[in-house]
Order: structure tokens, then C-alpha cells, then sequence
């Protein structure tokens, strides 16, 4: 996740293909055989159809990046007095494609970080690790992730056996024959789960004072408030001076609320899940990167945005490029899991 925060600093393409050879490894060689670990491949398509929309927008909407290399000119629509600023058709210019493809590929590079954190991530673990007033959200967000893989599988046993009956499995008609069935069985499977728990305490919640309770909501909600105000103030010129502050407070306040907030979640932990040098180094790595390379972007913002007018060769900085290195940390200090 610190990787995807350290591509939104750049739009160098050089090092965002850096952060993607990085992410890679990492996941090719800790990649679990688990069912959430096979959506890394969705991430990655996802992020391939993201550069190749961003750049189809820019062809036929237009780019307000003035460029003199045309590539090519498509009829233009006409559009009324009150659509001003917009165009359909026109010329295409290079410079107007490598921006819309670097735009793209920093969009596309934070998705496939995150497709890695869910290919990298047990879900088990990430429950363990909520805070007490999230424990219930956890829990739906953990049962969902494990009914998912259930759900592909009945569409795909049930399509075949439409195929092999000669039936249509496709179209409306085939998605409604083949839907019913898959949701007749979710729900048989979301009632006895839910039975089940039930049976072993889930929901359950201990009697909290009513002033410990009206401490939480005003903490929480006055920390979520806060931290919107102190994102709007950072990313203002007029917020400035105001906006860290408040967010840190805000942040402060929201963790204060979601403390409390945890009295009313009892649990035990049968197995606490240790947080050792193995974590440390995994999570000071990817904060490193993102460190660095916002640190890159404040003291030398032209390598890590390249211009495109002139229309000139991105450059690899040498320094953000030996920060990004360190995303490989894990790949080499972590123990691989048996498969």
C-alpha cells in the first residue's frame, strides 16, 4: 500500500515500472495458493484496460496539451455554444497521447499495488489486526472475500452443466437460468453461516456507559471531520498553514473514538498474532519508498514528471530509482510459506 502512495508522486514512467517490476517480484515469490491470492491477475488486467481508456479519452475528447507532432486528424463533431471547452474528433497530437499514457499509468500502478496487498494479505490476519470498533465490518468484509470464490464456482459448474445439456448459457436468458440458482444457494449458505456464528457469539456486545459512548461518537466524528479539513487545507494554496495540524489532530481523534469505540467488541484472542522483525522491515520498507520519492517529488519535480512539450525521452533519476529498490526488501528478508 505504500508503494501505491509513492506512485501518485511520479508520472515517470521509467520509475513507475519500477514499482511495478518491484510489486511483482514481491507477490510472484510470496504468493500464496490461497483463493484471495489469485486476484492479482484481475488487478493487473484492470490496470492495462485503465492506461489504454485514459489514452482512447484524450484521442477522441481532446487534450488541453498543446502539441505540434500530429498524429493524426479525425472528423470533428460539432457541438452547440454551451459546450464550449469540449470537442469530439479532431487532431490528435503525440504529446496529448504520452501525457494521457502517463496519466494512465500512475492510475494503473496504484491499482496493481493494491492488487498486490490483496494477493499478499490474508484476510485472517488483516481481522485480527482491526481495531474492536471495526471488528463487525471486518467480519462481513472477511465473510464476502470467502464467499467469492463459492459464487465463481457455482457459475462455472452451473454453465457447464447448461452446456452439456445443450442449453444457452449466455445472453439475459442464460444469465438468468444460470443466476437464480447461484443466488438461491448464497443465501442457503449466508443462513447457516449465520446460524453458526450466532451459535458461537458473534454480535454480542458488553454494556458501555452512556458517557463513554457520547465520548466515542464525538471523537470519532469530530476526527473524521478533522481530517477531511486537513486534506482540503493541504491540497489548497490558502490551507497551508492550517491543514497538517488539523489533520494530525483529526487522526488523533479518530484512533482516540475507534479505541473507546472497541469496549463494546469483547474479544479473545486464542492466538494473538505477533507483530516481529519480519513486519518491521516489510512496512519500513514501503514507507522508505514513499518517504523518498515524496521527498523526490518536492526537491526535484521535473525528473519526477516528465514534460511532454517539448516532446523529449523520460529520464531514470538516479536516487528515487535506488529508493524504489527497496520495495524489494521483502522478497529477500521474509520466510516463503510452504505450499
Amino acid at each position: 500500500m505504500s508503494l501505491g502512495v509513492a506512485a501518485t508522486r511520479t508520472t515517470n514512467p521509467l520509475l513507475l515500472a519500477l514499482l511495478l517490476a518491484a510489486s511483482g517480484y514481491v507477490v510472484a515469490t510470496h504468493r500464496s495458493p490461497a483463493p484471495w491470492a489469485r486476484s492479482y491477475t484481475a488487478f493487473v488486467r484492470l490496470a492495462l484496460a485503465v492506461v489504454l481508456i485514459r489514452v482512447l479519452f484524450a484521442v477522441a475528447l481532446g487534450s488541453p496539451i498543446p502539441g505540434t507532432h500530429t498524429l493524426l486528424t479525425l472528423p470533428e463533431v460539432p457541438l452547440p455554444h454551451w459546450a464550449q471547452g469540449i470537442r469530439l474528433g479532431g487532431r490528435v497530437t503525440a504529446e496529448a497521447v504520452l501525457f494521457a499514457a502517463y496519466d494512465g499509468l500512475k492510475l494503473a500502478t496504484l491499482l496493481v499495488c493494491v492488487g498486490a496487498a490483496n494477493a499478499l494479505a490474508s484476510p485472517s490476519r488483516l481481522l485480527k489486526s482491526l481495531p474492536g470498533a471495526l471488528y463487525e465490518t471486518g467480519v462481513a468484509v472477511v465473510v464476502a472475500l470467502t464467499f467469492a470464490p463459492h459464487l465463481i464456482a457455482d457459475v462455472r459448474r452451473l454453465r457447464a452443466a447448461r452446456r452439456l445439456r445443450g442449453r444457452p448459457d449466455r445472453g439475459l436468458r442464460g444469465l438468468l437460468q444460470v443466476g437464480l440458482p447461484v443466488l438461491e444457494g448464497a443465501l442457503e449458505r449466508s443462513v447457516a453461516l449465520a446460524a453458526a456464528m450466532e451459535a458461537r457469539g458473534y454480535g454480542r456486545t458488553a454494556e458501555v456507559p452512556a458517557p463513554v459512548r457520547r465520548t466515542t461518537t464525538a471523537l470519532t466524528l469530530g476526527g473524521l471531520l478533522g481530517v477531511c479539513a486537513g486534506t482540503y487545507g493541504l491540497l489548497t494554496a490558502e490551507g497551508g498553514t492550517y491543514g497538517l495540524p488539523v489533520l494530525l489532530a483529526g487522526v488523533l481523534a479518530a484512533l482516540a473514538g475507534l479505541r473507546l469505540g472497541g469496549r463494546r467488541s469483547p474479544r479473545t484472542r486464542y492466538r494473538p498474532d505477533p507483530w516481529g522483525a519480519h513486519a518491521w522491515l516489510v512496512t519500513g520498507s514501503g514507507a522508505a519508498v514513499a518517504a523518498l520519492l515524496t521527498l523526490a517529488s518536492v526537491r526535484d519535480p521535473g525528473a519526477l514528471h516528465p514534460g511532454v512539450v517539448p516532446l523529449v525521452a523520460p529520464t531514470l533519476p538516479l536516487w528515487p530509482a535506488v529508493a524504489v529498490l527497496l520495495a524489494l526488501l521483502p522478497a529477500f528478508v521474509v520466510p516463503r510459506e510452504p505450499s
